[in-house]
């Protein structure tokens, strides 16, 4: 490799030879690696020669495009190596050094998007299959692909625009070593753009199936600007003679694809590289010209024309025999000239019906060619090992067996080549068969075509001869039968005559002599008339002989046209046969369309099913209110599917495209009500969950049923899609039972509510802190030393916290003002509180909890101080309080601007009545840990005995105060979810329903309900205005 690499990278200005870069792949193939090779490359001047790097550039495409997959890994370590070499030679204004910094950009460009995207090899040939997985179902993927794919291409025509700029400026010919030298990575580029173009084509076309055209302007202007650019660059490339023998250069169309136009991806046609087998190293010298016609063919007769005016015709103004036999001579060439051309474009029409299976032959042929390549290398590849186990035949009989294996392989290798090489070459004579057969078939088809010609010329003037005999036979036919008419009449004229004579002759016997000699004059008169009468009766018989003979033609051309009118109703009743065909075919196509439907529904509906008997779903939980809006789409969707399944039925099955989008909503509706009524039965009563679950059971088995029914086509025709409205019907019935009842408060009353909730909060505030205050003065009346220590410090932690209860209501309510004045423009505040019912039910619930908590928190620390109640009353009831205050700033914040001041003093408040909250439940519980006595344990004599026992005791103790707090907990989770439950049943303040166990008396007022939502409709998800998304806080500290 050292070898071939010094001799294809050296200083000469002459192209790489072949041989060197094969042996160079070869070795990568064998090393599995370019480890070698750039071994050898970092060490090459490559800053001391442009031609040295241009010829490196060139060398590392072809081993990247070509070598080891592993390549393109090795190669990515050397990138830095790479860049640098393209930036040096960038600065230097040498003509190979600004190519060298193009190639450099074009390889680091190819090394990235193989590295990103290892599906596509270096090579970039890839199947269609390949490039969809690549591509994926995202569209951003796909859109990022193809950008990536365009800047691919922009460095692979920037190269060759670079290069051909060069060579027009050079005047360089194909012989010449600097100009093959500039030509020779061309090669590689068309390459690589053939594919590119293929791919980036598939990619647009599958980009404007899935975004809008007007997205995609940017995308279809660049890649019209690459097509023409491509286009010009293979055509250029095509016409110079230096490729010719190396490379075989598809055609691109004259014009892009049309991208908005989906059927144009059916034109498209993957442009084709073919590489010869081995192209010949020495050839004669060539110019590097394009190819283009000569002069044109009228210039000569344009000279003759100005010699003539100047100085007249030759020979004087006469012209002889010869120049008259010239000119007709001409003139008849130029008309056989545009015969030819006639029959030339007949031809090419006919041909053009071949080019397909050429193209298909050349195709194939490609693929032949490529295995060949392939063979080539894995025999060089074996050819290697070969020689190497031969040359290692001396170290002894224990590689025997390796080297027979060796040598079969190879001799295997050696046999698929030639069989390759042997299709190689059938392929190659029935190419040349094709194109003789072509050549043979359009000869053919002139002389078809003339001689076709010829016989609608006969026949028509054959026609014409037959209707023209036809009329001239009955024009003599009726002229005979006239004169046999005419002859007839003076026959009979003459015989009664006659009577007449031989009468007179019996009469006047006297007169005999002259009666005889006029008899003799009749008779010759009457012979006469008779052979008169015999010609005209031959003529008569030639007639008819003749009308006979004219009779027999126009029956045997009326058989003919029989036969034909018989043949084409055949063909007539074929084609009645086949749109039949078609037709049922159409049939059977929607019904399997339908059917699939069918199949794909039914699994959907048993998946919704099999949720209701699912351990995994009970965890899943839904609301009332989307089960009922569930269920009224369902049902608009079982309309659909009747009006569907009618439209088909009265199609004759002909249309099922209504049918198919109705069933595919149905499925989807139904399971999605079936799913949300078993997710909403698990929040229910135990009674009307049974129901839902039961309903829902039988709306499945009724949906699974018209599934079925609509599978076969027997039962289709029968198929009820109403029956399932029933089920749905009850599933919305009990969604609307189970949706929770609001209080009997009027929309026109809840601004009035509002404030009224507000002002009873602030008076509980009020009222318990002067209770505080007056229990203050009491205890310092009643106790002394520690518990009066501790009492006031409670007291006083109490007073705080109301004090920033007060000040938090306060700030709420104008805060609350504010956002009433802010958001309710020219209605009154009693209109805006009932359009956002939702909200105002939330600030009443709020300040229900709050003046609650505060009035509880009074309650509690009277019970402390005077000894009757628990320190954990007052924890509990402080945690209440600050759960309640940040339910009102939450139903404040939802509609408050973030910028507005008040709300800033709110949530400062708020901080502060957690902080009072807190002090509270630290003063509790240090007063709690002073006040109870702690009695000290006595173990003196106890003995061993003693101690066990009471160990075990306080074991037993341990466990049942542990079981108890268990089963609070567990209670207390109920607890709270039957809270959440009841928070918008129907109930007057003070109810519960029995079945909740109530908790212990308290003297006092009880905790009040919260406030309920109005009796509205529930309204769909996407009827929801955005100042009616707020909803009643709930916080459970």
């Amino acid at each position: 490799m050292a070898i071939s690499i010094s001799k294809a990278i050296n200083t000469q200005e002459a192209p790489v030879k072949e041989k060197h870069a094969r042996r160079i792949i070869l070795g990568t193939h064998h090393e599995k690696g370019a480890f070698t090779f750039w071994s050898y490359a970092i060490g090459l001047p490559l800053p001391s020669s442009a031609i040295l790097s241009w010829k490196f550039c060139h060398v590392l495409h072809k081993v990247l495009r070509d070598g080891h997959p592993n390549v393109l890994h090795d190669c990515q370590r050397y990138r830095s190596n790479i860049r640098e070499i393209g930036d040096l030679w960038g600065h230097l204004h040498d003509r190979y050094g600004q190519l060298v910094n193009i190639y450099t950009k074009l390889l680091l460009t190819k090394i990235s998007f193989h590295l990103k995207h290892p599906q596509f090899p270096a090579g970039l040939e890839v199947t269609d299959e390949v490039l969809e997985k690549a591509a994926g179902t995202d569209i951003n993927n796909i859109f990022q692909l193809t950008v990536e794919m365009f800047d691919y291409m922009d460095c692979e025509l920037k190269l060759s625009e670079s290069v051909f700029r060069q060579l027009n400026t050079a005047i360089a010919v194909s012989q010449m070593s600097s100009g093959q030298c500039r030509l020779a990575p061309l090669i590689q580029v068309i390459q690589d753009c053939s594919h590119l173009y293929h791919y980036t084509v598939k990619l647009m076309f599958k980009l404007h199936s899935c975004l809008p055209a007007d997205t995609l302007q940017g995308h279809r202007d660049r890649f019209h600007e690459q097509f023409h650019s491509l286009r010009n660059f293979f055509r250029r490339a095509s016409d110079m003679l230096y490729f010719k023998r190396l490379i075989q250069i598809p055609r691109l169309p004259e014009g892009p694809p049309n991208f908005l136009r989906a059927s144009a991806l059916a034109e498209h046609i993957k442009p084709v590289v073919v590489i010869p087998e081995e192209a010949p190293e020495d050839e004669e010298p060539e110019n590097l010209i394009e190819i283009s016609t000569g002069p044109p063919a009228g210039e000569p007769a344009v000279v003759a024309d100005l010699f003539e005016q100047t100085f007249g015709p030759p020979n004087g103004s006469v012209k002889d025999d010869r120049d008259l036999q010239i000119e007709a001579l001409k003139r008849e060439v130029e008309m056989l000239r545009s015969e030819l051309d006639k029959i030339k474009l007949e031809a090419q029409r006919f041909i053009a019906q071949l080019k397909g299976q050429v193209n298909a032959l050349e195709a194939e042929l490609e693929e032949q060619r490529k295995q060949k390549q392939k063979a080539l290398v894995d025999n060089e590849q074996l050819r290697h090992e070969l020689a190497q186990l031969r040359a290692a035949q001396v170290e002894g009989e224990r590689n025997q067996g390796l080297r027979e294996e060796a040598e079969k392989k190879a001799s295997a290798t050696e046999a698929r080549y030639n069989k390759l090489k042997e299709k190689h070459s059938e392929l190659i004579n029935t190419h040349a068969e094709l194109l003789r057969k072509n050549a043979d078939t359009a000869k053919q088809l002139t002389v078809t075509q003339q001689s076709q010609e010829e016989v609608a010329r006969v026949k028509e003037q054959l026609a014409f001869q037959v209707e023209q005999v036809k009329r001239e036979s009955e024009m003599k036919l009726e002229e005979q039968s006239d004169q046999l008419e005419k002859l007839k009449r003076e026959l009979e004229a003459k015989a009664g005559e006659l009577v007449r004579v031989q009468e007179a002759l019996s009469r006047t016997e006297q007169s005999g002599s002259e009666l005889s000699s006029r008899l003799d004059a009749l008779s010759a008169d009457r012979d006469e008339l008779s052979r008169v009468v015999r010609q005209r009766e031959a003529d008569l018989l030639a007639a008819q002989s003749l009308a006979r003979e004219k009779e027999e033609a126009l029956s045997q051309e009326q058989q003919r046209s029989s036969r034909e009118r018989d043949e084409l109703q055949g063909r007539l009743a074929d084609k009645e046969s086949q749109e039949q065909g078609l037709q049922q075919r159409l049939l059977d196509e929607q019904f399997a369309m339908l059917r699939a439907t069918a199949v794909e529904a039914r699994r959907i509906l048993q998946d919704a099913v099999g949720k209701l008997d699912d351990p995994l779903h009970l965890r899943c939980t839904s609301s009332p209110d989307y089960l009922v809006s569930r269920a009224q789409a369902a049902l608009d969707a079982v309309s659909a599917l009747e009006k569907g399944h009618a439209q088909y039925l009265t199609s004759r099955a002909a249309d099922a495209s209504g049918l198919v989008a109705a069933l595919t909503r149905f499925s989807h509706l139904t399971a999605d009500t079936i799913v949300h009524g078993s997710a909403t039965s698990h929040l229910a009563p135990t009674d009307p969950a049974d129901r839902l679950i039961d309903t829902c059971r039988e709306c499945g088995a009724r949906a699974l049923e018209l599934v079925g029914q609509l599978q076969e086509q027997q039962a289709l025709l029968q198929a009820q899609p109403g029956l399932v409205r029933t089920p749905l019907q009850g599933i919305l019935q009990l969604g609307q039972e189970l949706k929770p009842k609001s209080l009997d408060v009027r929309q026109e009353e809840l601004g009035a509510m509002v404030d009224k909730e507000m002002a009873a909060t602030s008076a509980a505030i009020e009222d318990a802190v002067r209770r505080i205050e007056d229990m203050m003065n009491q205890a310092r009346h009643a106790s002394s030393g520690v518990k009066l220590e501790v009492n006031e410090r409670i007291l006083n932690s109490c007073t705080d916290l109301m004090k920033a209860i007060r000040l938090l209501v306060t700030t709420s309510t104008s805060l609350q003002k504010e956002i009433v004045e802010s958001g309710r423009g020219a209605a009154t505040q009693q209109e805006f509180y009932a359009k956002n019912s939702r909200w105002t039910e939330g600030l009443i619930s709020a300040s229900k909890a709050v003046g609650w908590g505060a009035t509880q928190l009074v309650e509690s620390a009277d019970k402390v101080v005077l000894h009757t109640g628990k320190y954990e009353e007052l924890i509990v009831c402080s945690h209440e309080i600050a759960a309640s205050t940040a339910q009102l700033v939450a139903a404040s914040k939802v509609k408050a601007d973030k910028h507005s001041p008040h709300l800033s003093r709110l949530q400062e408040c708020s901080r502060t009545v957690n902080e009072m909250a807190a002090n509270v439940v630290a003063s509790t519980k240090s007063g709690q840990e002073q006040v109870e006595d702690r009695d000290t344990m006595d173990f003196s004599g106890l003995s061993l005995i003693k101690l066990k026992k009471q160990e075990m005791e306080t074991q037993v103790r341990a466990l049942e105060l542990e079981k108890t707090l268990e089963v609070e907990r567990v209670r207390l989770g109920e607890l709270r979810r039957q809270h959440y439950l009841l928070a918008g049943a129907t109930g007057a303040p003070g109810e519960e329903e029995p079945s909740q166990p109530s908790p212990a008396p308290r003297s006092g007022t009880k905790k009040p309900p919260l406030a309920q939502k109005p009796s509205v409709a529930p309204r769909q998800d996407h009827q929801l205005d955005k100042k009616d998304a707020s909803y009643t806080a709930q916080v459970v500290n």
